[in-house]
């Protein structure tokens, strides 16, 4: 990886969306890269910040990727600041300013706010607070009980008024007031108090989205399940009627050695550059490319004399197969039959993942996407749809078929529709279509009504089926289509492909999708749906769905 070429520590300052994001590289540093638990990496941390103050994100690299993200990156920022101020007013604490201030011990004090301002104040700021706050009581009480002379007794003066106007500015940080709570009784090194603030993203570095592993503080848990490998938490959130919906897929739980292993085999394969007659089928490409890690993951694993066994092998196949081809976690949320519609609105980064589920209705995620997710996907969906994504033309209908998982209707706004960057919007499909006696058992359509639609249908009436969006038009249409006798041909013309075509055909049914323009976006090679219907080529025995 370039990140093992570059020394340790080594940062990098970039660009991603709205945030700064400074990236250090922590590769072959046997320390786990934790500022709340490491004082030596929350030095690091305020001499970064302070020699790139701009930055809005830090990310320590070390096969996983540690994130802090704004809010906590502008608690330590203030500390950085301070750091910097007195380091410009140092001549305030030099040694012949404390010795002339006619303390009592004045080597002492001066090697203890060394100490402090140089040194303790960026790695354990609590610590230093505690510690400033004593001297500061000891040298006022040596003020108090000091019968020197009015020089003398000025000096002491200025020395406590020196440390106070410390004590002051470290008050006035968010990061100190947030801890002072928690200070009585405090012994200096003892760092879990900044555990209380302090709490990174944690992510496997072959992957670009962000996920919060840690269950929210007081929610309340309503239900627990597993969707194939993934275990599925909901929690009822204080302060909000938005439930959480809280996952752990398998590739946050590997070990190290696996996690190498995979992060390997993704760069060898990330440098094939997929066409688009591969896209034409999924599950063909997916066929041939799970083979192809398979085989790559095994020879990677023999070379470090790892076994694995053959459940672990399709588990870290099928995780490759997501993060190269696939689209990340997102397959992870469709996966689950529960979800409906999957949203994900910008900027990138800072908002988290919206669906809608089954039984809870509205629901966010523990999953944040980043600005490289949104191009990454932006970039297979034109690949995969044929159908540009740009500034003149900033909207983007089109489907994705995950073999084994799902199929969704995929909506993208892009600038300068979308002022801060790209948005999408999933629509799961279900995974058996619709049927007329499946509307009856889920009370979505009376006996009476299913029996005259079937009576329409099998007469050769035209049907129009129309409503407001994820009313159901397209679910309908797909049971109607199931009404029609299989001895008829099947034209479906849809912008989107959504009709269970693919189920239909299973069932021997004689059914010809044609895919037009969109109404929103046309690609210079699709046809509009004006120009279809002057097609005179059809034949009689036919029945057309429009879509």
């Amino acid at each position: 990886m370039e990140s093992e070429s570059k020394e340790p520590f080594y940062a990098e300052l970039t660009r991603e969306g709205e945030d700064n994001v400074l990236r250090v590289n922590c590769e072959g540093i046997t320390r786990v890269p934790s500022i709340e638990d490491d004082p030596v990496f929350m030095q690091r941390a305020h001499e970064l910040l302070i020699k790139h103050p701009s930055a809005t994100k830090l990310i320590f690299v070390q096969k996983r990727d540690y994130e802090y993200d704004y809010e906590q990156v502008r608690l330590l920022a203030e500390i950085s600041h301070i750091y910097t101020q007195l380091l410009r007013q140092r001549e305030r604490f030099t040694h012949e300013a404390i010795r002339q201030s006619g303390t009592q011990n004045p080597d002492q004090v001066y090697s203890e706010l060394q100490h402090l301002l140089t040194q303790a104040l960026i790695s354990d700021p609590a610590g230093c607070f505690v510690e400033l706050r004593r001297i500061a009581r000891r040298e006022r009480i040596s003020l108090d009980r000091s019968s020197a002379n009015p020089t003398e007794h000025a000096g002491l003066e200025r020395l406590a008024s020196n440390i106070q106007s410390i004590i002051t500015l470290l008050e006035s940080t968010k990061l100190i007031h947030a801890l002072k709570p928690h200070l009585a009784g405090y012994r200096i090194g003892d760092r879990d108090i900044y555990r209380t603030l302090l709490s990174p993203t944690i992510k496997p570095d072959f992957m670009f989205t962000k996920l919060m592993a840690a269950y929210p503080p007081g929610a309340e848990e309503l239900e627990t399940y597993t969707s194939r490998d993934t275990e599925v938490v909901i929690f009822k959130l204080k302060g909000t009627v938005q439930h959480l919906y809280h996952i752990m897929p398998p590739e946050f739980k590997l070990t190290e050695d696996r996690y190498e292993i995979l992060d390997q085999a993704r760069t060898i394969l990330a440098e094939h550059k997929p066409q688009q007659e591969e896209f034409a089928q999924p599950d063909r490409m997916r066929e041939i490319f799970a083979h192809v890690g398979q085989d790559l993951l095994e020879e990677l694993a023999h070379a470090r004399g790892i076994n694995l066994q053959e459940d672990e092998l399709t588990e870290l196949t099928q995780i490759l197969l997501r993060y190269t081809i696939g689209f990340g976690l997102i397959e992870v949320l469709l996966s689950d039959p529960k979800v409906q519609d999957v949203t994900i609105n910008s900027p990138m980064g800072q908002i988290p993942i919206f669906l809608v589920h089954a039984d809870y209705g509205e629901c966010r995620t523990n999953i944040i996407p980043t600005p490289s997710d949104a191009e990454s996907w932006a970039s297979k969906l034109r690949i995969m749809s044929g159908r540009p994504l740009d500034e003149a033309d900033p909207i983007l209908d089109t489907e994705i078929l995950i073999p084994d998982i799902a199929k969704a209707r995929v909506g993208v706004i892009a600038p300068p529709l979308n002022p801060n960057s790209i948005a999408y919007a999933f629509r799961r499909h279900r995974d058996k279509p619709w049927t007329l006696p499946l509307f009856l058992h889920q009370r979505m359509l009376s006996p009476l009504g299913a029996g005259l639609i079937s009576f329409l249908v099998d007469g050769n009436r035209t049907l129009l089926v129309a409503g407001t969006r994820s009313a159901g038009k397209t679910s309908l249409l797909g049971s109607l289509m199931v009404e029609i006798m299989r001895k008829y041909r099947i034209i479906t013309i849809e912008d989107t492909l959504e009709l269970p075509v693919t189920s239909l055909r299973k069932l021997g049914y004689n059914i010809q999708p044609m895919k037009v323009a969109s109404a929103l976006s046309r690609g210079a090679s699709e046809v509009s749906p004006e120009d279809r219907h002057q097609d005179n080529t059809t034949p009689r025995r036919q029945r057309t769905v429009r879509g």
